[in-house]
């Protein structure tokens, strides 16, 4: 039981009571892998999985098995490797060679009967990570709304490179090519959508891939497996289950993959690299850790502020890389904000995920109660207090945010990434207090400054595009929209995703070249007018 809004409220549910549309039919017990265009049965081990929705029975709470998946050895893991470095054949196979016209319809292809299997994936996310009824559908549509950007700029480059240019007595095309086999690893707080958001790019530029699912959010890919042995040639795509600790390093260690998408902490990024035996031949796109700031100003509309930085702290429980996971407020209004945003925490609806108009929901990773917990209490030691009703209350993976204040430099939540349900605040009278925090930080994502002094703000912009990527005026920090580039500096990223970028991310410039004469003059339109070559081509793809 936890206090909301002075009632005493059961957040977990008896089996009976769930609505039948949100009901999963059946344990997904998946013993299917994809390998070289075949799904293979899998007789070895497996992992059960265990939502963080816990039920009541007889014998008290208990988690709902949901599924289990396959623990993969090295061997099976190199399997998955070997398939798509054969795929690829050194830049010589099917899909590296195709046309760019060819490979959007496969991906077209795809994303159809990706479609197709909505409903099913989106209880899935929904089950194993505890995210949202509403939340799961928008993550399943952003990725398809991705795939068709995806598109429409790969098109749009391709337009640029279908022309040739003569410079110094020498014709030329410029066109983009692929790197080779990319191993795409996603997170658990966005599995499908993060994790697509390397994969999809790095498929239509002529890569091959294999996929190492997160956990939690394995089970979600299961229902796609179909669909991407049909649409994509044998051995393009290939999913590898299991411990990361145990699948991961062989496949680095072979020294045959030739990029890394990889989103996650910079520690496990900066050893899956060094396990490589040629770093310098392993193009890094890395979506890392972020301690994103929100500065609040003297001049700053609280009602605003205060809107703005609790979509900011406490979507998705507070979950995301982008979210805001410090505040600054200038002491001057910070009792206002304090009492503003504490009331606004409060009204948040806690429940289960198919709940209507929910906002706070289980947490899906094992042990992260306890971790929230510690830096509560932590920051107790040092000064600080709860200041919302019920902050940091737990009933088994339930965790009710965690309002901290005031926050100093000797406590553990200025300086981790919590990514979850504590919102530290600290109290400034001097704005070299946040720039100080930020220039120090090791990381450097995205910042949020609230204010209506447009010369206060000026005065801030101007040293933190220095210091991180995104500068958000009035308003949370956030991923989109994906034409925007994402990154950051420091220890928050390598490599730009966005629809633009990560499609140069995932591929490399490269050009056929001849002297201008008469005779390779007509060798050249020889072979553009019989389309000889998929690579010289002038043709313009609509």
């Amino acid at each position: 039981m936890v206090i909301i809004q002075n009632q005493e409220v059961s957040l977990f549910t008896t089996a009976d009571e769930i609505p039948e549309k949100f009901r999963l039919p059946s344990p997904i017990n998946q013993r299917e892998y994809l390998i070289g265009g075949e799904l293979r049965h899998w007789e070895g081990e497996v992992e059960k999985v265990f939502s963080p929705i816990h039920i009541h029975s007889g014998s008290g709470l208990t988690p709902v098995v949901i599924g289990e998946f396959p623990l993969f050895t090295e061997e099976e893991s190199l399997a998955c490797l070997q398939a798509a470095v054969d795929a690829y054949d050194r830049g010589r196979g099917l899909w590296a060679t195709m046309s760019v016209s060819q490979r959007i319809e496969r991906v077209q292809d795809f994303a159809y009967r990706m479609k197709a299997k909505r409903d099913e994936v989106v209880k899935i996310l929904m089950w194993e990570i505890c995210k949202s009824y509403a939340d799961s559908q928008k993550e399943f549509d952003r990725t398809l709304d991705y795939i068709s950007d995806t598109i429409d700029a790969l098109k749009n480059l391709d337009r640029v490179s279908s022309r040739f240019e003569i410079t110094g007595g020498v014709i030329g095309q410029i066109r983009r090519a692929p790197l080779g086999v990319v191993l795409c690893m996603g997170p658990s707080n966005y599995p499908l959508n993060e994790t697509f958001t390397t994969l999809i790019p790095a498929l239509i530029m002529g890569n091959t891939v294999v996929i190492k699912s997160p956990r939690p959010g394995t089970l979600l890919l299961y229902p796609l497996l179909e669909a991407f042995r049909d649409a994509f040639p044998p051995g393009v795509v290939n999913t590898v289950y299991g411990s990361g600790r145990t699948v991961t390093p062989p496949l680095m260690m072979s020294g045959q993959v030739d990029a890394l998408a990889f989103i996650g902490s910079s520690r496990a990024a900066n050893s899956l690299e060094k396990q490589h035996p040629q770093p310098h031949r392993l193009r890094l796109i890395l979506g890392l850790e972020a301690k994103n700031p929100g500065v609040i100003l003297p001049s700053a509309d609280l009602e605003l502020s205060v809107r703005e930085c609790l979509l900011g702290t406490l979507s998705y429980n507070g979950q995301r890389c982008t979210a805001l996971k410090i505040l600054f407020v200038h002491r001057q209004i910070a009792d206002k904000f304090l009492e503003l945003f504490a009331a606004a925490v409060n009204a948040l609806k806690i429940g289960l995920p198919w709940d209507e108009g929910v906002q706070i929901t289980p947490l899906g990773e094992p042990g992260k109660t306890q971790y929230f917990s510690d830096l509560v209490e932590d920051a107790r030691k040092f000064g600080a207090e709860v200041v919302n009703t019920g902050g940091g209350e737990v009933d088994k993976t339930f965790f009710h945010p965690a309002v901290v204040y005031p926050v100093n430099e000797r406590m553990r939540i200025y300086h981790e990434e919590q990514f979850g349900p504590v919102i530290p605040i600290v109290p400034y009278d001097d704005l070299s207090t946040p720039i100080d925090y930020i220039v120090n930080s090791n990381y450097g994502q995205q910042v949020s400054i609230f204010g209506e002094d447009g010369s206060a703000i000026a005065d801030l912009i101007d040293p933190l595009v220095n210091q991180v990527c995104r500068v958000n005026i009035n308003s949370q920090c956030q991923r989109g929209p994906d034409s925007f580039p994402f990154t950051g500096r420091k220890d928050s990223a390598v490599g730009t995703l966005s629809v633009s970028d990560a499609l140069r991310s995932f591929s490399i410039r490269t050009l056929v070249a001849a002297k201008e004469n008469p005779a390779n003059t007509s060798l050249i339109t020889e072979i553009l007018r019989e389309r000889k070559s998929n690579f010289l081509s002038t043709d313009f793809i609509l």
